[in-house]
């Protein structure tokens, strides 16, 4: 992985770490493709159950780097953030923000990007871009009403003010704040949950809620219907029915099954049932 974004995999769970520390973690352009080359290697790889991003140093995100010259057309560097915002959010499997320290203007977004934030006492966020004479970007005009509703959006990104943890969760920007020392063994303890849950069902309710705030219920109910279509295929919901009844832990591996009947004349078993991984 680039110098810039560490990676570590450990039991189904890839950790992301943005390493500019001594810009906390400013994104430039180095560190913008590599996220997006990170994001596209995890959607293809059936082996990461779950995703952790976080920053080194003491830092998350202190925005985007904004102090690299760089003459190209805003067109093609609003592309590159274009990228990383909607590879995140198609991730199929569950993402989680860990914050301890500063998260903000485009920082601050990737991890309002992620399904789940889990920060600190003495972080701190703030929607700066109007202190910079812009306008929020990153997905934030998307993210901001959906989260907190309109008028307390607004409230973000005109006033660009400072909060802390306790008032992030407030908003219900953070889902968690737990101590400095105990951060690392929530997230490890949050993310074996998620790993042990059932990848394609988790990937379908992530997809659905998504989707769900732009739908009609109509539409909401029809994919709703179309997901459970591709739950009751994997062997994950007869593995659940199973433990139940069994008074055990179900072991979820999204496996693929499928049962038809073989083509004419063709060899096989008897009853014709194949199983796909």
């Amino acid at each position: 992985m680039n110098r810039v974004l560490l990676s570590e995999d450990r039991d189904g769970v890839r950790t992301l770490t943005l390493n500019r520390p001594k810009r906390k973690n400013a994104i430039d352009a180095e560190l913008w493709a590599a996220l997006a080359d990170a994001f596209r290697a995890a959607a293809d790889d059936r082996s990461v159950r779950a995703l952790v991003l976080t920053g080194a140093g003491g830092a998350f995100c202190s925005g985007a780097d904004i102090s690299t010259p760089d003459n190209g057309h805003p067109i093609y560097r609003m592309r590159a953030l274009t990228d990383v915002a909607l590879l995140l959010h198609e991730l199929p499997m569950p993402t989680v923000a860990k914050i301890d320290g500063v998260a903000v203007g485009a920082g601050w977004n990737l991890a309002l990007g992620c399904d789940l934030v889990v920060a600190t006492p003495g972080s701190t966020f703030s929607q700066i871009f109007a202190r910079r004479g812009l306008s929020v970007d990153l997905g934030g005009s998307w993210l901001l009403p959906k989260l907190v509703g309109l008028q307390q959006a607004k409230r973000l990104a005109l006033l660009a003010e400072t909060f802390d943890a306790k008032q992030a969760r407030a908003l219900n920007l953070v889902t968690w704040v737990v101590p400095e020392t105990e951060i690392d063994a929530f997230t490890d303890d949050l993310t074996a949950r998620l790993v042990a849950g059932p990848p394609v069902a988790l990937a379908q309710n992530k997809a659905l809620l998504n989707a769900g705030a732009n739908l009609t219920l109509r539409e909401a109910l029809a994919g709703e219907a179309a997901a459970q279509g591709l739950n009751f295929a994997t062997a994950d919901a007869p593995e659940a029915f199973a433990a139940f009844a069994e008074k055990r832990d179900p072991h979820f591996t999204g496996r693929w099954t499928v049962h038809r009947p073989p083509a004419r004349g063709a060899e096989g078993s008897a009853n014709g049932d194949e199983s796909h991984s």
